[in-house]
């Protein structure tokens, strides 16, 4: 398969394509109830402006989470101006969303009021705001108890003209770059991945005018931009130039990245390829299909099939490796020492760190790779669910590659995600 055919089919699957009806449909009927306790007004959708990646067009097939900016009527601001002030505006808001959708989860977070629609699994943050002169915005904080200046209009404006500037390559570079933080656990906001891919493309020009057959070195390059990035605590949003937190080091996944975009560089014009593509940015990755030599059933499930993928949150597994009359060692240890994991161990998987506020749910996914795995017919890999709470037990067996991955699933959407590599050296102890 040719390069160029890899990233044209990968960028048309991550469209959000059917969903933008339905999201419409949300944003439309949230702006009538507002407008008609607000202005008086029926059936009106004016005075709203998504926002967040939707609205700078960034988002991806999957996308669960939608901000959208409520524009209050400027005659208003003196009734709100007091410490209560943003608080009474938000618990207005969010009444007369209670109202139209009486069954539906709907509670006032710090600045926004949050819809959870449980059955397309959206979430919109409805936030009310004045806009001012300069197309800026005055939003509540209940926290501070005060007004405080967002500058959306400005971040969509940056990201309108670097798209427009890059041949649209900014877009799809962001879209690949949310690709690889839901399919490799990476904890980055949509900002923030819009702001580094516009970092980027401020140190090159080198693919403003490039089509998709230019792309694997596009994403090789924009890895390698990454894995080089200091360490700091925020950046400087584009176009807005306001905070934009790192809520966890992302340098070392993008090395990850850039070493498979190099291997699958080099391998180009294989299946193997297509397959170092896929962990970079997952099932959207079209495979080359090959007849095998050897007749195994493919039963391998993909998180992404079953759940949407938004990674917002970190969760960290290890594996303690026992045997009778053997010290336990964690996995982790042996992998970084590089002593050879044998046949006939007890395997304890567990989470050792995970950021998601509970409750939750957990998942697992055991993956057995190579040709031993084909012969005897068992690569297993499908999605199952703990036994044991944040708990999977398994027992080294064959040679190979081996694979586990865990998910974290907070309101049906996967948040968190980490994967371990288990090589098994022999198949004897």
């Amino acid at each position: 398969m040719k390069v160029s055919e890899i990233f044209d089919t990968l960028l048309e699957k991550l469209k959000v394509g059917d969903a933008s009806t339905t999201i419409a449909a949300r944003r439309d009927e949230i702006t009538k109830a507002l407008n008609k306790d607000f202005r008086s007004v029926e059936g009106s959708t004016a005075n709203r402006l998504m926002v967040g990646s939707y609205g700078r067009h960034t988002a991806i097939r999957g996308v669960s989470d939608l901000d959208m900016t409520y524009i209050l009527p400027a005659n208003l601001r003196s009734s709100y101006d007091s410490e209560t002030g943003p608080r009474r505006i938000l618990n207005r808001v969010r009444d007369d969303l209670k109202a139209r959708y009486p069954n539906t989860e709907i509670q006032v977070d710090q600045c926004v009021v949050r819809v959870q629609f449980t059955s397309n699994k959206f979430k919109f943050e409805v936030q009310p705001a004045f806009e001012n002169a300069d197309g800026t915005f005055d939003y509540p904080d209940t926290k501070s108890e005060s007004w405080k200046v967002t500058k959306p209009r400005h971040e969509i404006t940056a990201t309108k003209d670097c798209v427009d500037r890059t041949s649209k390559n900014m877009r799809h570079l962001a879209r690949m770059a949310r690709a690889w933080k839901d399919t490799n656990g990476v904890v980055m906001g949509g900002l923030l991945i819009d702001t580094l891919v516009h970092r980027f493309f401020s140190t090159t020009t080198e693919y403003d005018d490039k089509g998709s057959l230019w792309f694997e070195f596009m994403v090789r390059d924009f890895f390698k931009f990454l894995a080089d990035e200091p360490d700091q605590d925020y950046y400087l949003a584009l176009g807005s130039n306001q905070r934009v937190t790192v809520k966890k080091r992302f340098q070392p996944k993008a090395k990850k990245a850039y070493n498979r975009c190099v291997e699958a560089i080099a391998d180009e014009g294989t299946t193997s390829a297509n397959k170092k593509w896929r962990e970079v940015f997952g099932t959207a990755v079209p495979l080359e299909t090959t007849k095998s030599a050897r007749s195994f059933s493919d039963t391998e499930e993909f998180i992404e099939n079953l759940f949407p993928v938004n990674i917002g949150h970190s969760v960290t597994i290890d594996c303690e490796v026992t045997q009778n009359g053997w010290r336990p060692t964690l996995l982790r240890k042996m992998l970084h020492d590089r002593t050879p994991l044998l046949a006939n161990k007890g395997l304890d998987f567990t989470i050792t760190e995970c950021s998601v506020p509970e409750p939750y749910d957990v998942k697992w996914k055991v993956l057995n790779r190579g040709d031993e795995a084909e012969r005897r017919n068992n690569i297993r890999g499908q999605i199952i669910s703990s036994i044991r709470s944040g708990v999977r037990h398994e027992r080294t067996s064959f040679r190979g590659e081996h694979v586990v991955e865990c998910f974290i699933l907070k309101d049906g959407i996967v948040v968190a995600r980490d994967l371990i590599d288990v090589p098994i050296s022999t198949n004897a102890a």
